[in-house]
Parts: structure tokens; sequence; C-alpha cells
């Protein structure tokens, strides 16, 4: 009987040694699918070495294992981006979709030349784009933006400015293409963008240059 419990325990033992052994086989023969192929849209890797640099370090690299939130962190460290997508087509594709952000001004910071991001963000200048206006100022962005979202809910178009003005007291005055300066309140900027648009419709306008909306209950009109 002890002959044949031993005999038992043997037979386990090789079976179970056998089965560690082809399981340690087959997990170092397991090969996970590297990626292959980078599909880009909507950004030119001619446009940033940085983003450049980021795509060739995910070549060869196991596409399961991607942290698609690391990931992410190191694209939205280019300013020029503003939305970003990431989709693995299995087994051995990554698609990237970047969105740009729009340049709404030019303005400067530490003596040099800055555009102002749709997205919140200064991108070093380095095209020239004319149509944009130039914002003069100690900026603080978050103003800014806010800034043209009134102007935007108001008829007046964001177009027409040539320069604007910040000021600390956190007030802004408007130089616009046909040359009129508009000095604007700190409260209710839609509002008095819509009045400058009435009274620039007026006759008696043609000649004003300064329309200076600062005291309340008083419009100042001058020749300038």
């Amino acid at each position: 009987m002890r002959q044949l419990i031993s005999k038992k325990i043997i037979i386990y033992l090789c079976l179970l040694f056998l089965l560690a052994t082809v399981n340690n086989n087959s997990i170092k023969n397991l090969r996970f699918p590297q990626i292959e192929k980078i599909e880009i849209s909507g950004y030119s890797l001619d446009q940033s070495s940085q983003v450049k640099d980021i795509i060739e370090g995910l070549k060869s690299k196991n596409i399961f294992f991607i942290n698609q939130f690391e990931l992410k962190k190191n694209f939205f460290s280019n300013n020029v981006i503003e939305e970003l997508s990431i989709f693995k087509n299995y087994p051995s594709t990554l698609i990237v979709d970047i969105k740009e952000t729009q340049f709404l001004a030019v303005t400067k910071k530490d003596g040099e030349d800055y555009f102002i991001g749709k997205n919140g963000k200064l991108i070093k200048k380095n095209q020239s784009i004319t149509q944009l206006p130039y914002v003069f100022g100690d900026l603080n962005i978050n103003e800014f933006l806010e800034f043209k979202k009134n102007i935007d809910n108001s008829n007046f178009e964001f177009t027409q400015i040539l320069n604007l003005y910040y000021y600390k007291s956190k007030r802004w005055d408007i130089e616009t293409s046909k040359g009129y300066l508009i000095k604007l309140p700190r409260e209710n900027i839609g509002e008095f963008l819509n009045l400058f648009i009435r009274l620039s419709k007026e006759k008696n306008f043609n000649d004003k240059r300064m329309i200076d909306f600062r005291q309340k209950g008083q419009i100042i009109l001058d020749a300038k």
C-alpha cells in the first residue's frame, strides 16, 4: 500500500514539474504585439520636433501597455495642441488625432512675441499672421479670454481690432482698423460695444475718433 502511495506521489510530482516547464516556456515565447504603425491626423510633424520625438519614442513599444494618460500629458506639453484623442487599432496601429488651437492675438512677454491661443496658452511666434490684433500690457490670459467672449457675444466684430490695450485696473481699450479708439469701462463691455456700433452709423459721428465710455452716465466723443 505504501509503495502504491509513493508511486502516486512521484507521478504527481512529475506531472507538476512538466506542467510548470511547459508554462514557463510558453511565457518565454509569448510575444505581445508592438506598435508598427502610427497614424497622425490634424498635425504635421514638421511643425514640432517635440511632437516628432514623442512619436518616434512610441515605435516598437508594446501597444497593450501604452499609458494614454501619460502619453496625452506628453503631447499637451506642446502649447499648440488644444484637443487630442488616441485610439489603439489592434494589433499594431496607434491612431493619434490632434487639434491645434486657434491663434487669437499676439502679445509680448520677456521681450519676445507670442501668439495667444484659444486654449489659454502662449505659443512662441514663429510665423507671420498679419490679421491678428496686438495686445499691449501685462496680460492676464484668462482676462483676455473673458474679454473676447464678451466681444463675441456683442455685435462688434473681433476682426475689426487692430490693437488692444490692457490695464492693471482690468480695463481695456480697443483701437480699430478704421482708426477709432474705444475706451471701455470694466463692466457691461458687450452693451457699450453695441452702443458704439449704433453711434458709428450716425452722420455726425464721421469726424469722431475717440469714444470714451469710462464715466458712468456719460459718453465723451473726441476727434482725437
